[in-house]
């Protein structure tokens, strides 16, 4: 018989929520798009989708199949692999040594203001001035964590 978590003999037990790797290949889908600046609508109309299942794919709700996993590669101008970077790595999450770093970056590229933050502070191609906003940067942040 059947444990109750199983769906019948030497069945993997039944998962509550997505399963971590398509949550993880959903949520490298939302930053690639969000670097692209592109919408879930405009993604999900290149690929024939409404902008709710583009949703479910971010949130790994819905399971990305392969042939769909390449058409985002093509679209989101990204290898496969791009998609599995940094998954089980064996330091933290993302492959950051600080488990609070790796949170912070989450954060910070899960925001659009984020999003915006990093491309355009990439496109800066001057080191001191990238050294000075890194700095008025840090310096604001301390400021507002009262330090």
């Amino acid at each position: 018989m059947a444990k109750p978590n199983q769906t019948s003999n030497n069945a993997r037990p039944k998962r509550d929520g997505p399963h971590p790797v398509d949550t993880h290949v959903g949520s490298r889908v939302k930053l690639r798009r969000m670097i692209l600046g592109m919408s879930q609508d405009s993604l999900g109309k290149s690929l024939g989708l409404t902008f709710q299942q583009v949703q479910k794919y971010e949130k790994g709700v819905n399971r990305i199949g392969a042939s769909r996993l390449f058409e985002l590669s093509d679209l989101l101008e990204v290898p496969i692999q791009y998609f599995y970077d940094g998954y089980g790595d064996a330091d933290s999450a993302n492959g950051f040594a600080e488990p609070d770093v790796a949170e912070a970056f989450m954060e910070l590229v899960n925001s659009p203001d984020g999003v915006h933050l990093c491309r355009y502070f990439a496109e800066i191609k001057d080191p001191q001035v990238k050294k000075r906003v890194l700095d008025l940067v840090k310096s604001i942040a301390e400021t507002d964590m009262g330090k």
